[in-house]
């Protein structure tokens, strides 16, 4: 498993437990020290609990703070392409892998190739969640990546400078 896929599985069992305590005021910070503090590596009770290279923190680090400073506009680019879906429906691991992805389409500074994001968030969310989750996501992210491209690939309009 390469050391970003494995960022972003903690990236996004991070934003699962910021999702499922929305109330719980603390700072991102202390977030960040209490779940490296107390992390169990459910996947493999074979697998001793360890903390994670600090490269591999930091890039976790790096997705959940871009996310949780666009929240609001990543779920709503979530509620404009799950038509008939209110974002509330949408599973926590779908909702939380789907917004690590838009936030790598659209905001991160280094940005991998949108394939490259579109599969490692299929691949996680079917780790985490079903086959069918990891369709579902698929289908979302692509379309934003499309409009994404789109959008930067639009002509820009010409005006003579004056």
């Amino acid at each position: 498993m390469s050391t970003r896929r494995e960022a972003r599985e903690w990236a996004v069992q991070m934003l699962f437990q910021i999702d499922l305590n929305p109330d719980e005021e603390r700072e991102l910070k202390t977030f960040f020290q209490e779940f490296w503090d107390g992390q169990i590596r459910l996947r493999n009770p074979d697998i001793p609990e360890k903390q994670p290279p600090p490269h591999i923190r930091a890039f976790s680090e790096n997705i959940v703070n871009g996310v949780m400073s666009h929240w609001e506009e990543i779920d709503n680019r979530i509620s404009s392409c799950a038509t008939n879906w209110d974002i509330s429906r949408i599973g926590n691991v779908e909702r939380n892998v789907l917004r690590m992805g838009i936030y790598e389409i659209f905001f991160a500074k280094q940005k991998a190739p949108h394939p490259v994001i579109i599969n490692e968030a299929v691949d996680i969310c079917k780790f985490f969640g079903t086959r069918e989750s990891g369709r579902f996501v698929n289908g979302i992210l692509d379309k934003l990546a499309k409009d994404y491209n789109a959008e930067l690939n639009k002509p820009q309009e010409w005006s003579p400078s004056r």
